[in-house]
């Protein structure tokens, strides 16, 4: 596998801002790691320069980080470099975007609303041949394909690198894996069975985006137990705050909690310490304090298998 990537003249390109997962991920493909040099003009435009791309392109950029939270110009720099790749010769590109930007809005809420999802959708699937993500925010959508076109998409779960995670720390046997939602039902299921634990979810109501109302479904079940909190997505952390309270108030063991995506910054750890959570850890979707797991190996083994259906 490692020969096959460079013989097809494979090149993995990543932004700095991402360089220690594209290293890693190009790594075990067996492909040649390039930087992208963006240069910001005085008035805040790019220009982006690519290296050699070879026949295929793998752009690595996660869409928003933590400190700086600018997704549009990740966007816009990607969209620059899929174009520069183009004009290099690369014959495919794909983009590796662990965290993948502009999906929870994927109808008109209000009248007058943009629908960001088809709007980046068709940006982006315009640029790349194929869109790889870890957990995109999909609520209403079915899959990545249907927002890049049938074929055009693959979402990976990350929860096989946080089951790797527990079952290497041994984790209880009756700890409770608690989803904030109805939305993250599925992926507590992905993380609880393969170790035998217990899986609920909690309900929530947003009002606001930093209102939120959580309730569990049944407390009872928490007494005495550790509880494991798992969020695809932690920005405020105003609702891992409010599960983390309650599971407390039901006689929790323990609390502590799994991300898949970490964008909350350094202002929101005083308020998990406050709700009763002894760490967060989170997977290198986003390069964060937090990092605890790396996605490299489910990419790679995603992107093989790209590799085969496409031949």
């Amino acid at each position: 596998m490692a020969r096959s990537g460079k013989a097809r003249g494979t090149a993995v390109h990543a932004f700095p801002d991402n360089e220690a997962p594209a290293r890693r991920l190009a790594a075990l493909v067996s492909a040649r790691f390039e930087t992208i040099d963006v240069h910001v003009f005085p008035d805040g435009e790019r220009r982006v320069r690519v290296g050699s791309p070879g026949r295929h392109a793998i752009i690595y950029r996660s869409l928003n980080d933590p400190q700086s939270r600018d997704p549009d110009d990740k966007v816009i720099e990607v969209l620059l470099a899929s174009a520069a790749l183009r004009a290099a010769g690369a014959r495919r590109i794909t983009l590796v975007a662990p965290y993948l930007a502009y999906m929870r809005q994927d109808v008109a809420f209000r009248p007058g609303e943009a629908v960001s999802q088809k709007v980046i959708g068709k940006l982006l699937g315009g640029a790349v041949d194929t869109v790889l993500a870890v957990d995109p925010h999909l609520h209403r959508t079915r899959s990545l394909g249907a927002v890049f076109g049938a074929g055009k998409g693959l979402a990976i779960s990350a929860a096989p690198a946080f089951v790797d995670l527990l079952r290497a720390e041994r984790v209880r046997p009756d700890t409770v894996i608690l989803g904030p939602d109805a939305e993250s039902e599925a992926q507590v299921r992905r993380l609880a069975k393969p170790l035998g634990l217990l899986g609920v979810t909690a309900k929530k109501r947003r009002s606001g985006d930093r209102k939120v109302r959580v309730r569990l479904p049944d407390a009872g079940l928490l007494k005495g137990r550790p509880v494991v909190l798992f969020d695809d997505m932690v920005s405020t952390g105003a609702t891992l705050c409010q599960c983390a309270v309650l599971a407390g108030r039901a006689g929790a063991a323990s609390i502590e909690a799994l991300a898949v995506h970490a964008l909350y910054g350094p202002g929101e750890q005083a308020a998990f310490e406050a709700a009763g959570i002894a760490r967060v850890r989170s997977s290198d979707s986003l390069v964060h304090p937090s990092n605890a797991v790396a996605l490299a190996p489910l990419i790679a083994a995603a992107l093989a298998g790209m590799g085969r259906k496409g031949r």
